[in-house]
């Protein structure tokens, strides 16, 4: 597979080969002074110690994907700002503009967004405009980073190509973000999470023996093509203030999600064997996987990973004639009599709390956890211990708890949540007057020509 992020300048060299053990060791342990070094520190990392700090991002990005990247560099410490328009706010403030819901404000209590958009300022110009995109230019001509996840066409349709953003910013660092990439077949494809989940063959390779390909309904595709997005960004900005030298990066989600239907690929390319659906099981390990405990809603993963663990989960569960059964000491032996062994650990594991169960299986080395509900992570002892939720405080929401990102700076606390997602033009006067120098009277100009404002805008007929 070649490389997902389509870098223009420091694209990946092709061929080469995985390294013997140790083989490239003195070339890793040689390397000092890395681009973005930071000392370690207690408690909550202090905001003005984050590493990106002084990095300025232009993002124009709406839903999960992109709004995940820009979020991630914005967490990291970069000054983020994230352009809308009153016209046409982010979709995942909600696309209902109906007067009540309008008047209701109901756009700015979308949790969602404000996951995906803290540590942001936000600015709304009307890029259909002369004035929008003119004032988009000066803040591109500042930036160090543009990020879009719009369709390929999008940007240059309101002359913010990346041709006319290089001229007026040579050092800058502009990532498309678009489903299939600027020249795919596909390119003028609209998708969404979703459709790239499709596309990229896993649903075909999850669910049940002799099921329907079985869509996860969670969008994998954003989330993971917003990750690639932020390695793609931060490997190119090492260019940029290494050697002063721009460029484009033509990022297509859908390669983003290749990887994770990569094995069966390999599989069916080499044998000519179709993939087999598993459900909770697994392929090489027998047993693996989710099992009721007791009480309602109360479930626990459990795999034997290697024939030894095996052995000791047999012992375990009290099946001690198993343990020393020769036929069952592969995985290929206990496939044939799979369906007995689930019975009988399902037995064990109902009669017990799934806390006791992992509890009890992880004292004798039994790869195991317990199948948490979402509600259930806000109090996770785990989480609680790795001060993981941050309580924000954000106009409309009121006290919210915001994850933190799940980097260190070594044994350190996490990075410090500086500020809630940004309301609709939050950040309009004191960007375009500190950033860009406009007068108050320029900004009321703005604001009567609805280039700019703080309320979004009834559709016609609604």
């Amino acid at each position: 597979m070649g490389s997902v992020q389509r870098l223009t300048s420091t694209n990946p060299r092709r061929g080469g080969k995985v390294p013997a053990p140790g083989e490239q060791q003195e070339l890793a342990t040689s390397r000092t002074n890395p681009p973005f070094a930071v000392e370690a520190s207690p408690g909550c990392v202090a905001p003005n110690r984050h590493p990106l700090t002084g990095v300025l991002v232009i993002d124009f990005t709406m839903g999960w994907a992109g709004p995940l990247c820009t979020r991630t560099l914005a967490d990291l410490g970069a000054d983020v700002i994230k352009i809308e328009a009153i016209q046409h706010p982010d979709w995942w403030r909600g696309v209902d503009s109906r007067a009540a819901n309008v008047r209701g404000q109901m756009y700015e209590k979308a949790v969602r967004f404000c996951i995906m958009n803290r540590n942001k300022r936000g600015i709304t110009l009307d890029l259909t405009r002369p004035q929008g995109v003119a004032l988009a230019k000066q803040l591109v001509a500042r930036a160090d980073i543009v990020v879009d996840n719009f369709s390929v066409d999008v940007l240059r349709k309101f002359g913010l190509g990346y041709d006319v953003l290089k001229a007026v910013n040579p050092r800058l660092v502009m990532m498309s973000m678009s489903a299939f990439g600027l020249n795919s077949v596909h390119r003028d494809c609209r998708a969404y999470g979703s459709t790239l989940e499709q596309g990229s063959g896993l649903p075909s390779v999850v669910g049940n023996p002799g099921g329907s390909p079985t869509m996860s309904h969670t969008a994998f595709g954003d989330p993971v093509g917003g990750l690639n997005g932020c390695a793609a960004v931060l490997l190119a900005l090492i260019q940029a203030r290494t050697r002063g030298q721009g460029q484009f990066i033509d990022l297509a989600q859908i390669e983003c999600m290749m990887p994770f239907a990569a094995p069966w690929i390999t599989i069916q390319s080499i044998g000519g064997l179709p993939p087999i659906r598993y459900g909770n099981r697994h392929p090489q390990f027998v047993p693996h996987g989710c099992f009721r405990c007791a009480g309602v809603d109360n479930w626990i993963m459990v795999a034997a990973t290697n024939d030894d663990m095996w052995r000791r989960l047999a012992l375990l569960i009290g099946r001690s004639d198993w343990a020393t059964d020769a036929s069952l000491k592969s995985a290929e032996g206990r496939r044939a009599v799979e369906d007995v062994i689930e019975t009988s650990i399902a037995a064990w594991t109902l009669t017990r709390d799934a806390d006791e169960a992992m509890f009890e299986l992880q004292s004798v080395k039994i790869a195991a956890g317990v199948a948490r509900l979402p509600v259930d992570l806000l109090k996770d002892q785990h989480l609680r211990s790795r001060a993981f939720f941050q309580n924000i405080q954000r106009a409309f929401m009121g006290l919210q708890p915001q994850p933190s990102m799940p980097i260190r700076e070594g044994a350190g606390g996490p990075y410090a949540i500086r500020t809630p997602a940004p309301t609709l033009g939050q950040h309009n006067g004191e960007i375009l007057s500190d950033l860009l120098g406009l007068s108050e009277a320029n900004i009321a100009e703005l604001r009567r020509e609805r280039i700019i404002g703080t309320a979004m805008l009834r559709r016609a007929g609604r």
